[in-house]
């Protein structure tokens, strides 16, 4: 499958999705003017991928900061996400910053919501 790469920009995150490499990661941060159109490419990768995953998938979530629209689509990404945790072994890690409490919050928020693994990850 072929991997999505993202270079951030000052309104859109890193991405990285490449399941040959083991790599899946969301970060920096999130408030594109159109979240519906930036984040479809990420959501139809993770719908391909979710046919036929890897055994185990760890997916980083090492977000800044993201406004509502991208927690929209974010929560898209996390149903697929979800799907796939019912057959295959799936981790999502959930990194903020220690003063970070919001983005703490919002990860626990998530977690409610989907039926997956969760980790949170303090960073300084």
């Amino acid at each position: 499958m072929n991997s999505l790469l993202l270079e951030k920009t000052s309104d859109t995150p890193y991405v990285c999705l490449d399941s040959e490499n083991e790599m899946f990661k969301i970060s920096e941060r999130s408030l594109p003017e159109n979240a519906i159109d930036f984040f479809k490419p990420i959501i139809n990768w993770f719908a391909e991928y979710s046919k036929q995953p890897n055994n185990q998938t760890t997916i980083n979530f090492e977000l800044e900061y993201f406004n509502t629209s991208s927690a929209k689509q974010i929560a898209k990404i996390l149903l697929i996400i979800q799907e796939m945790a019912k057959t295959n072994e799936v981790i999502i890690k959930w990194h903020y910053s220690k003063n970070d409490l919001d983005m703490k919050e919002s990860g626990i928020r998530f977690s409610k919501l989907i039926n997956a693994n969760f980790e949170f990850i303090e960073t300084k």
